[in-house]
């Protein structure tokens, strides 16, 4: 049973930082792309980030260079760095895991993240 549990959310004001981590167990493949999606009231779900089993990164086209997605696969762990916050980053982020090679999602439970003054 797959399991993505995440932490790091909270309020920040515009401009400022925040971390992500998401902890990954019970994939049912070796091979997998952890990642993170977001979903902003009243909007559908984007990529915010992904990074693949063989280190490919792919960002969402609002990020604009401002995140940083990176995974530690000894550890199962895939964190995102986030800087130069704006309010419109403000949304639940979703930890997701998708095995290689097949259209499988898992996600976590989400964490807010909120970017108010």
């Amino acid at each position: 049973q797959v399991q993505l549990v995440e932490s790091g959310g909270g309020l920040v004001q515009p401009g400022g930082s925040l971390r992500l981590s998401c902890v990954a167990s019970g994939s049912p493949s070796s091979f997998y792309t952890l990642g993170w999606y977001r979903q902003a009231p009243g909007k559908p779900r984007e990529l915010a980030a992904t990074v693949s089993h063989r280190g490919n990164r792919n960002y969402g086209n609002s990020i604009n260079g401002r995140f940083t997605v990176s995974r530690d696969n000894a550890k199962n762990t895939v964190e995102l760095q986030m800087s130069s916050l704006k309010p419109e980053d403000t949304a639940v982020y979703y930890c997701n895991l998708s095995p290689f090679g097949t259209s499988l999602n898992y996600w976590g439970k989400g964490t807010l993240v909120t970017v108010s003054s």
